[in-house]
């Protein structure tokens, strides 16, 4: 059976990334997006990755231009705004499709190891995934759940 760490993806420098190298972590995996109403989201997922790190933890971001064309940018345009905007530290991964033929193959078995109120799919930018230490997809959360209401599930698996 597959698990999370079976994947690998292109970070935003476009290096191949595989997920082995977050093996035995705590992971938080996003989708992403610059000009979303969400956007402001990335304040409190670099808090909890300063936060936790340490501890094991690491979020994972991946941009995503599927809902409402709100991440129009190319990888540096990304990074640049990530970095410049939010300071954010944690990994970024290349723009990717989460929905539909062209989905990446980790959003595909996250959708399917953890389904949605409305089904598999999902519905906007910043939908979470929790994975436990042993790859495990324990939680999936809505764009509208903060960082800051995830802390105490992330803590219990630390």
């Amino acid at each position: 059976m597959a698990g999370v760490y079976d994947f690998t993806a292109q970070s935003l420098a476009g290096e191949d990334v595989p997920l082995t190298r977050f093996e035995g972590q705590v992971l938080l995996i996003v989708n992403t997006a610059s000009a979303c109403g969400f956007t402001p989201q990335y304040k409190g997922l670099e808090q909890l990755h300063r936060d936790f790190a340490a501890r094991g933890f690491a979020v994972l971001g991946f941009p995503c231009n599927q809902f409402g064309g709100q991440e129009p940018g190319d990888a540096r345009q990304i990074a640049e705004f990530c970095e410049t905007k939010y300071d954010v530290t944690f990994p970024m991964f290349a723009k990717v499709d989460v929905n539909g033929s062209q989905m990446h193959p980790l959003f595909n078995y996250l959708k399917n190891e953890k389904s949605g109120l409305l089904g598999s799919s999902i519905k906007w930018n910043f939908t979470k995934f929790l994975v436990d230490r042993s790859g495990r997809v324990v939680g999936r959360y809505a764009p509208t759940a903060t960082p800051d209401g995830m802390r105490k599930d992330i803590e219990a698996l630390l």
